[in-house]
């Protein structure tokens, strides 16, 4: 039985109670100045601690009530904090993204959290600020992974929001993007090397080592920027080039072939170098795209032509995956030296031309061509001539069927099994590899 008391005389000390909670302990609570409201709250948690001890009340689903209940905020942080596994960057995009949306929603507990309210403000982005397909997803991908964060630790039973559908990438390209053929990229590093400019920090002859990095390993801007000495494997075979997770894009491990040729200019390039040195510092931070524009536009060639434009991602990462299928490589091994979960993905890098077609178009085997007949020579076969039907007719080998003579059936009647193979003009059959049969009784 719950007990109700006041600590003091005074007329505006509210009431307290002390009661045993579902628990089995005894926990005490502020009441009403008002001791019959106190009264009326003391049954209730008395009833309610009752219904839990007995089972009657699911206390999961009840916690989970009060969730729904609690401020957004709170599980932002913790949200946030789960995320520092990733880089920098990628937390502080995500988090921004994932605000931008509950702000603009005005979502404050959460189970405010709304698919529709999510869609018609992702929806004003697009009128307003005019974002892309690829930039919605984005922001759509953000505050969906926070909603599957709040199912995984139980902080809701389902994410709200699954059903949203993405938009499709593909009917709003924003940034076209073009490869370089195989020549143009030499041209593009013999631009650099003889260039007597420095772009964006570095020398003509440490851009000509980027490029040449980029096109013949795929590799992205910021993992060429963590290589060190250490990276490469030069005295195995084959040799290789390890990405270390923490620079990969996809947070694992990866440990690449080497090009032969390749191989022999690091062993070069780093033979004085400090072994953890990077071998190009700060290039994760650099305007990469300008430094290819410049080296291009000096060799005549266009940076942006009405099939994209030939950015530093382009003219490394996109040309590699290209000429890797011109030059006889299958789809998934392409797939796996350009690291891609998706082979969708990887096609998504590969620009092939009317020139590449017409090429595979080539080797294509022509068919060898059969005799050919003119109606004039096409010879004539007489078959079909049954016992019982008349008119047998003879039949052009070119499909056309001559009109009969008379109504005579030229074998006679020999019961229903007697075929005539009557043939004319033998010596055109004959040319063509048919052996004439002859009409007997």
């Amino acid at each position: 039985m719950a007990t109700i008391y006041r600590r003091s005389k005074k007329k505006n000390e509210p009431y307290r109670i002390q009661y045993i909670a579902a628990d089995g302990q005894r926990h005490s609570v502020v009441g009403f100045t008002d001791k019959g409201l106190t009264e009326q709250l003391a049954v209730k948690l008395e009833t309610e601690a009752r219904l839990r001890r007995t089972g009657l009340v699911d206390v999961e689903v009840e916690r989970l009530q009060e969730l729904r209940q609690s401020t957004i905020e709170p599980h932002l942080v913790a949200f946030e904090e789960s995320l520092t596994d990733n880089s920098p960057k990628h937390v502080t995009t995500t988090m921004s993204r994932v605000r931008r949306v509950i702000n603009g929603c005005g979502f404050d507990l959460i189970g405010d959290l709304n698919p529709e309210k999510v869609q018609a403000f992702l929806r004003s982005l697009r009128k307003k600020e005019g974002i892309g397909h690829r930039t919605y997803n984005h922001y759509l991908q953000a505050i969906d992974s926070f909603c599957n964060w709040c199912v995984t630790t139980k902080r809701m039973t389902s994410n709200p929001l699954l059903g949203l559908e993405r938009l499709n990438t593909e009917t709003d390209v924003r940034r076209k993007r073009r490869a370089l053929t195989s020549e143009e990229v030499g041209r593009l590093i013999e631009s650099a090397r003889t260039s007597r400019k420095r772009i964006q920090e570095f020398t003509g002859e440490q851009r000509a080592r980027i490029y040449i990095l980029s096109y013949m390993t795929g590799l992205r801007r910021n993992e060429i920027a963590s290589l060190t000495p250490r990276s490469f494997t030069l005295t195995t075979e084959p040799p290789t080039l390890t990405v270390e997770a923490v620079s990969s894009k996809h947070r694992r491990k990866d440990i690449l072939p080497l090009h032969p040729e390749l191989a022999a200019m690091v062993r070069e390039w780093i033979k004085d170098w400090p072994a953890t040195k990077p071998l190009f510092p700060k290039l994760g931070n650099r305007r990469t795209w300008l430094m290819v524009k410049k080296d291009l536009e000096r060799v005549g060639i266009a940076y942006e032509t009405p099939d994209g434009v030939a950015d530093f991602h382009a003219a490394g990462r996109h040309t590699h995956i290209t000429e890797l299928l011109r030059n006889g490589a299958s789809l998934p091994e392409a797939q796996k030296l350009a690291r891609h979960s998706d082979i969708k993905q990887t096609m998504k890098y590969t620009h092939i031309g009317i020139a590449d077609q017409a090429r595979a178009l080539s080797a294509l085997p022509a068919p060898k061509s059969a005799p050919i007949h003119t109606s004039e020579e096409a010879p004539m076969v007489q078959i079909g001539c049954i016992s019982g039907v008349s008119g047998c007719q003879g039949v052009s080998l070119n499909g056309t069927m001559p009109a009969p003579e008379n109504d005579a059936t030229p074998c006679g009647s020999r019961g229903f099994d007697a075929v005539c193979h009557t043939v004319a003009k033998v010596s055109k059959m004959e040319a063509a590899g048919i052996e004439p049969a002859s009409c007997e009784p």
